[in-house]
């Protein structure tokens, strides 16, 4: 098994930033990319964007280019989403999750995951 603990959500206002952090532990593995998704009440959980341990493929979706900024630190085994730009519409519940392949691509859908955190939420006021 997999434990993925997601933190660093709030509220910030429109234009401010904000850093989640999603630590891994139990059975974890460099083989395997990371992800980060988002979800609003009554919509379908989203793509924000992916990453993996070994390697520099790093992806996002076309709404949050350019403003966030996925990393990683391996000795910690932790992965980070720097939001920048923040605005009203991305407010959700972010997710991390564990994939079930060792690259970046195909990654937008959420059955590419197996394992998952408990969600951090993220409130941006305008």
């Amino acid at each position: 098994q997999v434990q993925l603990v997601e933190s660093g959500g709030g509220l910030v206002q429109a234009g401010g930033s904000l850093r989640l952090s999603c630590a891994a532990s139990g059975r974890t593995t460099y083989t395997y990319a990371m992800g980060w998704s988002r979800q609003t009440p009554g919509k379908e959980r989203e793509f924000v964007g992916a990453i993996v341990w070994i390697g520099s493929s790093i992806r996002y979706a076309d709404s949050v280019k350019g403003r966030f900024t996925i990393s990683r630190d391996n000795a910690k085994n932790t992965v980070y989403l720097q939001m920048n730009s923040l605005k009203p519409e991305d407010t959700a519940v972010y997710y991390c999750a564990r994939s079930n392949r060792p690259v970046v691509a195909g990654l937008d859908s959420s059955d590419s995951y197996n394992y998952w955190g408990q969600g951090t939420q993220v409130t941006v006021s305008s």
